[in-house]
Parts: structure tokens; C-alpha cells; sequence
């Protein structure tokens, strides 16, 4: 009986541990087909996804389950997984995990998700400023203190949260996994995590990370998300194509006898190829040769109308592995260079050598840099037409129209290459920085390619013109500087000036007469002594007294006679 209870009791054990969640059944790709990788070396600081989950710690929804809504105040929280695949192998790749609260939701500094007051209608429901207070968490539990001596701060491998400083405001516990294996950190709103390359399968791969928050007992799952990312042999390479008078470089249609513009960008976002030497190898497709270049950037000019391909081959020397031991050759080799080829896009670079290859022992030295040639192509198919190569501005004519109307300006533009239909015409202000006014129509061009363009000014002062002739493929620009005199008066104008000038000089003379008179008879004038003056002015005394006799009798205490001393008549 002793021994069948032990058998039952190891039956049981094993079934438990048969249930136990791990890594793969939670993280493993939530029933999504994940991209083909095969064997899979082990990557540096992650550990293999066969590992046990702390179900208990951090418990395990199924896609669908409706506590999925309301594990989070107000609302879902979204993940969203960035990278910068693609990636060279060998290099390193960086994924970027960025939560994304409900609306009105912030983190602030230390950590708490609080409401922005700043939104409206966003705190109408809660009176409360805090979403989730984890600091008042945190002074309650004493989670002050080191994680290493708590059971509840542990990953759900049972690792402990790293303790350094300011672990405490990360609130947020990552979980990354990929090629069956997985990495787990703490961290705020978002979290970074990069891999080297090196050891990582050639093709798409597959990346899937769960995130977690602080509960009172348990860490409860927000969100998950996944995104495909790229580990290639191949060197990554964009080039952006440009011509000066070419109307729209995304259409691939370029302007014959103009140069084009090849600049070409390397994908490296971690500086992998900062310290190799990188050559360019252009063929443009018009029979003009091959063209090697150190510079990413390369013109060309076609000369002939049609289509062309275009291919470009970019080398780099970049770090790679070193070869280990190969076995010694049955017959001595002599000295000369040797290559061995990796696969189709690698090689290591040659490497002179006088001995056996078992004495060079490139695999027994790990810290010794080696490197590999890696290959990038880019290739693009080019339209090559007619197009506007040139225009100038020959002539300006000022047209003489009513005086009560705008400046108008003529403008004789020739253009060189292909005809063009329409014409817009900005005009600025003297720096040409701040547009005035555009006007855009069609234009008619003679045989000579001479074209007319008359704007009117309504304004004196200098102006910035910018003319652009322009057709379906192409577009050229030309500017000039002007200056717009005043419009002459008329003789509307001036018969209005002369009278006002009339007025004026009348009121003048009017006002000075006045003064002239009043200053003459203001100011006293004795009694002249002239006989005949003297009757004549008695005559009007003698008059001017019987009239004021009658109306105005005199008071004789007022005569100045009476203060005069008496004296005999």
C-alpha cells in the first residue's frame, strides 16, 4: 500500500507540473502562425521559453475574455511594437513598446497614471486626479525596500526586479518573446530592448511582447501586441532620385540633358558600417559603362530619350565572424591569396598567407576582428523624356494704361527644350520670402519659344516675381526683382489741387486785410491843427451834439468842465 501511495503521489506530481503554464503556452504566439526559424542558438541574457510562468503571480487571459475589458480604469490600453528592421546580420535590432493610455490619461513623474486636466470633459466622471496611485501603493507594501527581498517583486520566472535606482516608478512589467526564447524587464510607458543579430536566424521573424501592471495582489495583463521584423545578409539601400526641373520624382519620369540626382541611404541605424569602407557601382542602363564611386552620392545625365534600368551594387568590409580551424591540405599550399565564400553574399577578405591554413588558428581567437563582404542592390527603372530645360526673363515693359488704373508689367521669358502650357507667377516682397500674390493659367508660346506675361502691380514699391513655366513632365523657374513707380495724376486731379491751392491763398489774404485794418483803427491819433480840418470836424462835433442832446440828455456833474478851478467870464 506504502508503495502505491507513492506512485499515486508521484502520478499527481507529475501531472501538476505536466499543467504548469510555461513561456510558449503564454506568450508563444497566442495562436498565431509565427514565420519558420528552425534551430535557434541561444541569444545573450535571454532564456529559453520551455521556462515555468508564474500563473499565480501573473495570471493568463485567453484572447476574448472579458476581463480583458476592464483590467484597466476608463478604458483599453493599446501596445504599440516598433523596430528598425530591416537588420544586418551582425548588427544590432531595437524594438521600441509604447502603451498608449485611454483618453485624458497620462503618466507623470513619478510613475502614477494620472487624468490631464488640460482635457476636456476627461475628469467630468471622477473626482479623483489619479487613475492608478501606485506611490501610496508603494508607501503602504514598504516597497522601498530592495526587490530582491520581496516575494511579490519578481518576474513571472521568479527572477527578481533588478534592484537600482528608480526601479521603484516603473510600474509596468514587459515580457518579449521570439525564436523560442524570451526577455523580461520592468519599465514605465514604454519600453526598449535590442538584440545582436549575430546569432539570429537569416529571414522574417516574429515578435510578440505581453505587458503587465501593479495590482494589490497580483500583476494584472493590459495589453499585448506582435510585429514581424527582418535580419537580412543584405546590406539594406534606398535611393532617393531627384532633378531640378523634374515636376514629380515619384513617377519615375526624369528630363533628358539635365543631371539627375542619385543619393543613396544605407540602412544602419545602429552605425554598424561606420567603420567600413563602402564603394558604389553604378550601370545606368544607357550603354555609358560602369562607374565605381566611393561618394553615396552620383549624377548622371541621359542623353537620349527611352527607358532605362538602373543598377546599383553597394560593397562593404563589415565585422563579421572569423572562420574557425580548416584541416591542412594533403600537399603543401603555395603562397598566394585566399577566399573563401561564405554564401552568396559574403566572403571573407582575402588574406595573404605563406604557411599551412592550420597555422593561421582564426577560430581560436575570438577577440581577433574579422570581416565579411556584404552586398546591397538596388535597381529602379527610369523614363528619360523631353522636357524644360531652361527659362529667362529677357525683357520687362512697363504698359502705359489710364492713369486711374494698375502698373502693368510685361514680362517676354524664353525657355529652352520642350514647350510648356502653363505658367504661375508669385509675387513677394523684396526678399522674396513672404508670397503677395500667385496667379496660375495657361500661357501661349510662339515658334521661337518666346512666351508674354503681363501682371499688374497695384502698389508702388519693389517686388520679388518669381515666374514658373511649366508642362506635364517638367517645370522651370525663373525670378527677377522690380520696382513699381507711382501712377501720374490727372487732370481731374489737378484742377482739384489748383483750386484748393486758390482757396487757400484767398482765406490767407482775407485774414491779413482783416488784421491790416483793425491794427490801423485801434490804436489813438491826436488832433491835427489844420484850419480847414478843424471847421470841417467842428461842423460834425456841433451835428453829432444836437443828435445826442435830443436822445441822450447829459449829466453836468460829469462835464469836465466842473473840475476845472472857477474862474470870471
Amino acid at each position: 500500500m506504502a508503495g502505491l501511495g507513492s506512485l499515486l503521489g508521484l502520478l499527481l506530481l507529475a501531472i501538476s507540473f505536466s499543467a504548469a503554464k510555461r513561456f510558449r503556452d503564454v506568450v508563444g504566439h497566442r495562436g498565431a502562425a509565427a514565420p519558420g526559424h528552425g534551430h535557434q542558438e541561444p541569444l545573450h541574457g535571454w532564456s529559453p521559453d520551455q521556462n515555468s510562468w508564474n500563473e499565480n503571480l501573473y495570471p493568463v487571459w485567453k484572447d476574448g475574455d472579458p476581463r480583458w475589458k476592464n483590467c484597466w480604469k476608463g478604458g483599453q490600453v493599446r501596445a504599440i511594437l516598433t523596430s528598425d528592421s530591416p537588420a544586418l546580420v551582425g548588427s544590432s535590432i531595437t524594438f521600441v513598446v509604447s502603451l498608449v493610455f485611454p483618453r485624458c490619461q497620462k503618466e507623470d513623474e513619478s510613475g502614477n497614471i494620472i487624468y490631464d486636466r488640460s482635457c476636456k470633459n476627461g475628469t467630468a466622471s471622477s473626482p479623483d486626479s489619479y487613475v492608478y496611485n501606485w506611490t501610496m501603493w508603494t508607501e503602504e507594501r514598504d516597497w522601498g525596500k530592495c526587490p530582491n527581498r520581496s516575494a511579490h517583486h519578481v518576474f513571472p520566472d521568479g527572477k527578481p526586479f533588478p534592484c537600482h535606482p528608480g526601479w521603484k516608478r516603473k510600474n509596468f512589467v514587459y515580457v518579449f518573446h521570439t525564436l523560442d526564447q524570451y526577455f523580461q524587464k520592468i519599465g514605465r510607458s514604454s519600453a526598449v530592448v535590442s538584440i545582436n543579430t549575430a546569432k539570429m536566424t537569416l529571414g522574417p521573424q516574429l515578435m510578440e511582447v505581453t505587458v503587465y501592471r501593479r495590482g494589490c495582489r497580483t500583476y494584472v495583463p493590459v495589453a499585448s501586441t506582435r510585429d514581424i521584423y527582418m535580419v537580412t545578409d543584405k546590406i539594406p539601400v534606398f535611393v532617393n532620385i531627384s532633378q531640378k526641373n523634374d515636376r514629380n520624382s515619384s513617377d519615375e519620369i526624369f528630363i533628358k540633358d539635365l543631371p539627375i540626382l542619385f543619393d543613396v541611404h544605407i540602412h544602419d541605424p545602429n552605425h554598424f558600417l561606420n567603420t567600413s569602407t563602402i564603394s558604389y557601382k553604378w550601370e545606368f542602363g544607357d550603354n555609358s559603362g560602369l562607374f565605381v564611386s566611393n561618394s553615396p552620392i552620383f549624377n548622371h545625365t541621359y542623353t537620349l530619350n527611352g527607358s532605362f534600368i538602373l543598377n546599383l551594387t553597394v560593397q562593404a568590409a563589415a565585422p563579421g565572424p572569423c572562420p574557425g580551424p580548416l584541416p591542412s591540405p594533403a600537399t603543401p599550399t603555395p603562397p598566394h591569396f585566399i577566399v573563401s565564400t561564405v554564401n552568396s553574399s559574403d566572403a571573407i577578405t582575402p588574406s595573404p598567407t605563406g604557411a599551412s591554413l592550420q597555422d593561421q588558428r582564426w577560430g581560436e581567437a575570438p577577440d581577433e576582428s574579422c570581416q565579411v563582404i556584404r552586398y546591397g542592390h538596388f535597381m529602379a527603372s527610369l523614363t528619360i523624356v523631353e522636357g524644360i530645360l531652361e527659362v529667362n526673363i529677357i525683357q520687362m515693359t512697363n504698359i502705359q494704361m489710364s492713369p486711374t488704373e494698375d502698373s502693368t508689367v510685361d514680362f517676354i521669358v524664353t525657355c529652352q527644350g520642350n514647350t510648356p502650357t502653363d505658367v504661375c507667377t508669385v509675387i513677394s516682397d523684396p526678399t522674396c520670402l513672404w508670397p503677395q500674390n500667385t496667379v496660375c493659367g495657361p500661357v501661349e508660346v510662339n515658334d521661337q519659344c518666346l512666351v508674354t506675361v503681363r501682371r499688374a502691380f497695384s502698389e508702388a514699391g519693389m517686388y520679388c516675381v518669381n515666374l514658373t513655366l511649366s508642362n506635364e513632365v517638367s517645370l522651370a523657374l525663373t525670378s527677377t526683382l522690380i520696382s513699381i513707380n507711382g501712377r501720374a495724376p490727372g487732370s481731374s486731379a489737378r484742377a482739384g489741387t489748383a483750386i484748393l491751392s486758390s482757396i487757400s491763398a484767398l482765406i490767407v489774404f482775407t485774414v491779413l486785410l482783416t488784421f491790416f485794418v483793425y491794427k490801423r483803427y485801434k490804436e489813438y491819433k491826436p488832433i491835427e491843427s489844420c484850419p480847414e480840418k478843424v471847421v470841417n470836424d467842428n461842423g460834425l462835433d456841433v451835428s453829432f451834439h444836437k443828435e445826442k442832446a435830443v436822445f441822450f440828455p447829459a449829466n453836468n456833474e460829469k462835464d469836465p468842465l466842473l473840475k476845472k478851478g472857477a474862474r470870471i467870464v
